[in-house]
């Protein structure tokens, strides 16, 4: 444990550096933030070997500590609150998502573990449902590092271009909102959107990305079983079927919807979710080498945006199709 604890500090320092700066930077999230110091650090300057085993601790442990807490904003009250429509929508934007984000980049000839991690982040919610997926897909660090970096570009790109687009079709403020939602990869980017709208967009779309976030432990556990078939046939290690930070992720989505923890309890676990989840991401950030993802090629890209177009496509003709109310 004491050969962690360097590493540990180092990603500890990341994330308070980076939540200072997003306080500065109106708009921006704290963990996309650490993914940029993580990344430019990596290939600015060497990382000293001293460092790296806790930074394995930070990729691994504090990401899946931060999941768990991530449980603890989503009240399954409120997203049965948001009503058939909203959910049945929800459940179209994801799951068609994910299925077209495979189907398309087999087409495109990128690998499997790379299709999975880029359908995670683009159907549910942006970076940290990639490193969720990355142990049972059995990505390479380059696929995680390149799946992270598409969320964050398409992402980014989508905090001006919902809002605007739903400006020039007319949509109400609310059925604005539950787009934004739908669609936005990061919950901090659709924070972002949503503000930009107004309250009560801003209100939906957070719930609305919170639902979709729900879908994570179905998802994950999905794809869990069905390395456990092919694994066996390769002879690489089995995956279980549930990993334990899902069930403490939903163990902590049935103790906020039961309603019993005060709400400063709630609001110091929010804190510290940001603060383990954004010291996980300055962590892959470190991984994130360009010159690798140089090399990946023009096809992941092109996946990310089909696969951004085809939530934005979805969700739009949902949110006019469907009843919202």
């Amino acid at each position: 444990m004491s050969n962690s604890l360097p590493g540990l500090a180092v990603c500890l320092a990341g994330a308070a550096i980076s939540w200072l700066l997003s306080g500065l930077l109106p708009g921006t999230s704290p963990l996309l933030i650490a993914i940029l110091l993580g990344a430019a650090w990596g290939n600015l300057l060497p990382v000293p070997s001293l460092f790296f085993e806790g930074i394995g601790v930070s990729s691994k442990t504090l990401l899946r500590a931060g999941i768990v807490l991530l449980g603890l904003q989503l009240s399954l009250s409120a997203v049965l609150g948001l009503g058939p429509g909203v959910l049945l929508l929800v459940f179209l934007s994801v799951g068609v998502t994910f299925a077209a984000t495979l189907w398309i980049g087999k087409l495109l000839g990128i690998s499997f573990a790379q299709r999975l991690l880029i359908a995670s982040g683009f159907s549910i919610c942006g970076a940290a449902a990639v490193a969720a997926t990355e142990t049972a897909a059995g990505a390479k660090k380059t696929e995680v590092a390149t799946a992270i970096g598409l969320v964050v570009l398409f992402g980014t790109l989508m905090i001006p271009t919902v809002p605007f687009l739903g400006g020039l079709l007319g949509m109400p403020e609310r059925t604005l909102g539950v787009w934004i939602g739908a669609s936005t990869h990061e919950v901090a980017q659709v924070v972002a959107a949503g503000g930009s709208v107004g309250s009560s967009a801003l209100a939906v779309a957070v719930t609305v990305k919170l639902a979709r976030v729900l879908t994570l432990a179905p998802i994950t556990a999905g794809i869990a079983l069905r390395m456990r078939r092919a694994e066996p046939a390769t002879g690489g290690k089995i995956p279980p079927v549930v990993p334990l930070f899902i069930v403490g992720f939903v163990g902590a989505m049935l103790l906020r919807t039961s309603d019993v923890l005060p709400q400063g309890v709630l609001e110091l676990a929010q804190i510290l979710q940001t603060l383990l989840l954004s010291a996980a991401m300055f962590a892959l950030g470190l991984g994130v080498h360009l010159k690798s993802l140089l090399r990946v090629g023009k096809r992941p890209v092109l996946l990310g945006l089909i696969s951004t177009l085809v939530i934005l496509a979805v969700s739009l003709v949902c949110s006019v199709a469907l009843p919202l109310s």
